[in-house]
Order: structure tokens, then sequence, then C-alpha cells
């Protein structure tokens, strides 16, 4: 099923310039690894603090695609320059699922934003990653399949923010939207383990 991951190795060429710049200059995978951790982090505690404030949800857009951006950037350090380590693959996956949590959760501190569904969208994105590295447990590779893996949240999150940081008013279209992220959400996992398993036939 189509996802916005596909568009990762163009999005990979366009950074590679970036990349061995990190690499001359000393700067490893591990660290841009927990920058991301750190902007995710410094992007949801101002949501948080400042739930009725229009400035951190216009910011959302801009940091989760250099979110992104850093993530690409890890992934190719590690791979074309020698930096792969056991602490740098257990950083990348941890670092993930923290990023998502910080980032996401305060999102239903927003006032008209219902909180139940952001809950579950974040709890199914914690499954279906879960999901994804249990494929390696099996036998498979690790499972990256959509139709809302992490870039697709990042695209749906991303959107939200610039929708209601724009003064668009939450109503009910908000609820039914994020229910239906949260059932892709859940068609994620499924896509997952179906095609671990599939792969070990």
């Amino acid at each position: 099923m189509a996802s916005v991951y596909d568009l990762k190795p163009a999005f990979q060429n366009l950074l590679r310039p970036l990349c061995r710049w990190c690499a001359s200059h000393g700067v490893s995978a591990n660290a841009v690894t927990l920058s991301a951790v750190v902007l995710s982090a410094a992007a949801g505690g101002a949501i948080a603090l400042y739930p009725g404030h229009s400035w951190p949800l216009l910011a959302l857009p801009a940091v989760l695609l250099l979110r992104m951006a850093l993530n690409a950037i890890d992934g190719m350090l590690a791979r074309e320059h020698g930096m792969k380590s056991r602490l740098g693959a257990l950083l990348n996956e941890i670092g993930d699922a923290v990023s998502d949590s910080v980032l996401y959760l305060p999102l239903a501190l927003v006032p008209g934003v219902p909180a139940l569904p952001v809950l579950a969208i974040v709890i199914l994105a914690l499954i279906g990653e879960l999901t994804g590295l249990a494929g390696l447990q099996i036998g498979a590779g690790r499972r990256y399949d959509g139709p809302m893996g992490k870039s697709d949240r990042a695209l749906a999150f991303g959107l939200l923010g610039l929708l209601l940081g724009l003064g668009v008013p939450p109503g009910e279209w908000l609820g039914w939207a994020l229910w239906v992220v949260a059932a892709l959400g859940v068609l994620t996992v499924l896509n997952r383990a179906r095609r671990a398993l599939a792969e070990q036939s």
C-alpha cells in the first residue's frame, strides 16, 4: 500500500550533500538521532505549555520536516559513512518512539482537539513500530509498510497543525479525521505482520 515512505530515496538524495558535510565535520549519526529527539521534545513542550496559541501549531510542519531530514541523515551517516553501531540501532528505534510520543500527545491539550483519538494514534504508532521490528524476530526484514508509517503520521499531523494554527475552527471533522488516521494505524499493524509472515512463507 502506498506510503510517504516510498519517497524516502528521493528525499535522501536531496540531503546527501548535507550528510557528507556532517561526516566531514565529525558529526556522528548518534548525535543526529539525539538531536531529532530533542527537537521533538521542544516542539511538543511548546504545544503543551501554550495549547491555546497558534505559533506552536504553525511551527509543527517545519519541525516535522526537519525531524524527517534528521532521521534520514542519521541513517545515511550510519550506512554510507561507517557509523553503524549497536547503540545507534537502539537509539534510532527508541528515539523514534519517544519523539512520536512527546510530539503528538500534547496535541490532545489543544482546545477543540479530541484527546482519545490522539492517544489511540500514538499507541497504534508504537504498536506499528514494534510490529515492524518483530519481523526481525521471525527471520524476516524490518517492515516499514504503510499506509500510516512514521512519515505518513508526520504528514497528517503537520497538516493538522497548519490548519489549526491558521485558525480553522476544530469541529466534528477533526474527530473524524483523527479516527481515520487511527484506523489506518490499525491497517498498518496488520500489513506489517502479514508481510513479515509472507516473507518467511
